[in-house]
């Protein structure tokens, strides 16, 4: 056992440690998933009111694709600066900040008006809400040694499904309350009030999240020290393995290794999540509405039980490349189904591979974050996590534009070809996942040789 692992070791099982990862847990993730379910709402409700807007705004499909892809490219300008102002401000304060101006942009899609305002306004979401994913991604990484990372990724990635199983309803009961209940529209109730559920998110913020463990009121001293050392002997793995520095961090192989497998899981992420309702919805030959949300949570309700439980037993370097392997695998093949079964016209079928597709991505994200988190710390990890996460999500710019273009270019009218698209870059992540067996570095073997999983 190298010293290293023998200094994490002579403290993981020890009570102190164990008592300060559970506090931790307890204390933070319940703040971060609320965080998180609110922000993928706000990005992904636009689904519901794709129809609705160009009827009452006379939003056209082409702005609306750019609109909804253009999110992205704000989220991606703005993603390293905002990282690094919260290394400079403390995650508590930044991530509030975060919350609270997307709570605004989000609310102001309520009074949308024309194809300039709604393509301005995603932009502006895109930008306000730079940050906060990473953000969580390099705070958890400064709180949670390796071998639970993925476990408290997967917590946070909850979210998600979270988001999407009782988000898909609730946009759709804010839209039909809307529409029958107020003078306003309906997807105008669901904007504004999501909006403004993100603005209380942030301020909420500012009362429950602790920058570091020296900070935290709730652990006693013996656990603050003995959950700092870890963190500590980490670190030094970390910088041995990894780059140092802002700018090493971006010219790293490693990250742009990362960032380009992220890139190709957020195309088949964003590809299905966007354009959910819209499928759900053809495959029941229904209008987008409460029915259709209700249908279109039990994708997100099967991928919440499988994203904790793949979460919960990667806690080895080799877990973690198998399991990432096979759900990139089963992410694009799924998809593949889903457009089939909408080509043959087979809901069933449909609807149990867009679940199956759904729960693969979900599983595969946070065992994809604890690769980069395993050698980055520091500054090096405020810009390389952010350049991972920026230029990986525009993938998500990329998806609808791309799907709307292979459609319109395809032989047939049924759409499934765009979605066809989509699920072949999951099979390119894949193959880059399984190749990182050839990776050699200090962090994997550190991981093997600590101590169980708390």
């Amino acid at each position: 056992m190298s010293d290293l692992a023998k200094a994490i070791d002579s403290t993981a099982d020890a009570p102190a440690l164990s008592s300060a990862i559970k506090k931790a847990a307890r204390h933070l993730m319940p703040m971060l998933i609320i965080l998180y379910f609110v922000a993928f709402l706000d990005r992904t409700n636009v689904g519901f009111a794709e129809e609705a807007l160009e009827m009452d705004r006379g939003i056209s499909a082409a702005a609306f694709a750019f609109g909804a892809g253009v999110f992205f490219i704000g989220y991606a300008i703005f993603e390293i600066p905002s990282n690094l102002l919260l290394k400079r401000f403390g995650a508590r304060f930044w991530l509030a900040r975060i919350a609270i101006t997307w709570g605004i942009v989000a609310s102001a899609f309520a009074f949308t008006t024309n194809d300039t305002m709604f393509i301005v306004l995603r932009f502006l979401l895109g930008v306000t809400e730079a940050g906060l994913f990473p953000g969580v991604i390099m705070f958890l990484a400064e709180w949670f040694p390796n071998k639970v990372r993925v476990q408290m990724f997967a917590l946070f990635y909850l979210a998600q499904p979270f988001s999407q199983m009782l988000g898909a309803p609730l946009s759709g009961g804010l839209i039909s309350f809307g529409d029958q209940v107020t003078p306003w529209h309906g997807w105008q109730v669901m904007f504004f009030v999501e909006g403004l559920m993100a603005v209380i998110a942030g301020i909420a913020a500012l009362f429950f999240l602790t920058n570091s463990p020296q900070q935290a009121k709730w652990l006693d001293d013996d656990e603050k020290g003995a959950l700092t050392r870890a963190m500590a002997a980490e670190d030094e793995v970390r910088s041995a393995d990894g780059p140092t520095g802002i700018w090493k961090a971006m010219a790293s192989w490693k990250v742009w290794y990362f960032t380009i497998i992220y890139f190709c899981l957020q195309i088949a992420v964003y590809g299905t999540t966007f354009y959910l309702p819209q499928q759900v919805a053809g495959l029941l030959g229904q209008s987008v509405g409460w029915q259709v949300g209700l249908v279109s949570a039990i994708p997100w309700l099967v991928g919440l039980f499988a994203c904790y439980l793949f979460g919960r037993r990667a806690t080895t370097v080799i877990r973690r490349r198998r399991y990432g392997t096979l759900f990139f695998v089963l992410t694009g093949v799924f998809i593949l189904g889903s457009a089939l079964a909408g080509a043959m016209q087979q809901p069933i079928i449909g609807i149990l591979c867009i679940t199956i597709a759904v729960a693969s991505f979900l599983s595969v994200g946070p065992i994809t974050w604890s690769f980069p988190t395993a050698f980055l710390t520091g500054a090096a990890a405020a810009a390389g996590i952010g350049l991972i996460n920026s230029l990986g999500n525009l993938g998500g710019f990329v998806a609808p534009i791309m799907r709307t273009a292979v459609n319109e270019a395809a032989p047939t009218d049924s759409g499934a070809w765009g979605v066809v698209s989509l699920g072949v870059f999951a099979f390119v992540a894949a193959a880059m996942f399984a190749a990182t067996r050839f990776f050699r570095a200090k962090s994997d073997a550190l991981l093997e040789e600590s101590a169980p999983q708390h």
